[in-house]
């Protein structure tokens, strides 16, 4: 494994459901101390502020650092333990699905099960299964046997899902790149910052709790107060079977970063959407165009937008297929592609250009 890859597995491998990022934080905090001073916000999101050769303007980069995952919400007296969902998850790829429960005793692994489809009615195996209906099995047989092995109500539960390299060596399968692939672009770009000269104050943010809310992202904005916001996302794209058809642009793994011009929950700064695809074009970095009022879910960009009288912000995201699920796959391609748009991007932005974004 090379830097990046080996900066993936730590990130994706780390929990951090929302609410519980304390692992993935203390591994963000650990890769930022070298690069920039580092504070918090009051829900526990990094700050890490890199002072360049102008004071202003503010620019905040900000990827999520919090994960889908699920927590205890029940135990039967036969030992079988009940979860509720913490950010969206698909019922469908749930089944048959390892777990981790991380307990105050240390981890407890499980699988997530419903009844057999050999005890099922005919009428009964056509239907989906609804989360309601499955548990997580540890292999215990009563609830004083769950106790023992540490499980309360609460405890977070996490996918099992190693990170691995697949066969052509470019694209890579784990849990979590929804955002922990936008944490590593955050990390990288800060580094490839380091001994660079920008006329601007950097801030790199990686927020708690966007996956309930954008909850990270509304305390953090107020302490950066940036000029501009760059957020940094992990997306679906549509290049799978069944997925493409001649109303709407596929977006693919390997093509790029995707840079989304409409969304329901935010429209980007037009300029400095157009600033960046011209930085693009300029570099000859490959971007992919979104403006597909199908997508659905929101990002940090919705909340940090609104902040003040308002902040000139864009969403640039990994394309991820899987995305929500056990295992997602992104391509090194794009990442390689989106850190080296980001970098061009930040060394253009100058009191002059900032200034330029919102002149009506």
């Amino acid at each position: 494994m090379d830097e990046i890859e080996i900066l993936l597995k730590q990130l994706t491998q780390a929990g951090g459901i929302p609410g519980h990022e304390t692992e993935v934080r203390g591994l963000i905090q650990k890769h930022l101390g070298s690069l920039g001073e580092v504070t918090h916000d009051r829900l526990g999101s990094v700050i890490c502020r890199k002072s360049g050769e102008a004071a202003e303007p503010r620019i905040m980069l900000a990827a999520h650092m919090d994960e889908i995952g699920f927590v205890v919400s029940h135990i039967t007296k036969e030992g079988f333990i009940r979860f509720a969902s913490v950010g969206g998850w698909w019922d469908q790829v749930l089944l048959a699905q390892r777990v981790v429960i991380k307990t105050a005793k240390g981890d407890v692994t499980g699988i997530i099960g419903a009844r057999s489809p050999h005890l099922l009615s005919d009428e009964e195996r056509r239907k989906l299964v609804e989360r309601k209906d499955m548990y997580i099995d540890i292999g215990a047989s009563s609830a004083e046997e769950v106790d023992k092995a540490g499980v309360r109500i609460a405890d977070p539960v996490l996918p099992v899902s190693e990170f691995t390299i697949l066969a052509n060596g470019k694209t890579y399968l784990s849990k979590a790149f929804d955002d922990r692939g936008g944490c590593a672009v955050l990390l990288t770009v800060m580094r490839r910052l380091r001994d660079t000269a920008h006329a601007n104050t950097l801030f790199a943010v990686a927020t708690v709790q966007e996956e309930v809310g954008l909850r990270g992202a509304r305390t953090s904005v107020r302490v950066v107060d940036p000029d501009v916001a760059i957020v940094l996302e992990g997306t679906a794209v549509s290049d799978v079977p069944g997925q493409s058809d001649d109303s709407h642009q596929v977006l693919r793994l390997g093509r790029g970063p995707i840079v989304t011009f409409y969304r329901g929950d935010m429209i980007p700064n037009h300029k400095l959407r157009d600033l960046l695809v011209d930085t693009a074009e300029r570099g000859d970095v490959p971007v992919q165009i979104r403006a597909d009022d199908r997508v659905r879910g929101g990002t940090d960009g919705a909340a940090i937008h609104l902040h003040g009288s308002g902040v000139p912000t864009i969403v640039v995201s990994l394309p991820v297929r899987y995305v929500h699920s056990h295992g997602g796959i992104m391509h090194r391609t794009d990442f390689d592609a989106e850190v080296e748009l980001l970098v061009r991007l930040v060394q253009r932005l100058d009191q002059k250009a900032v200034s330029d974004l919102t002149a009506w």
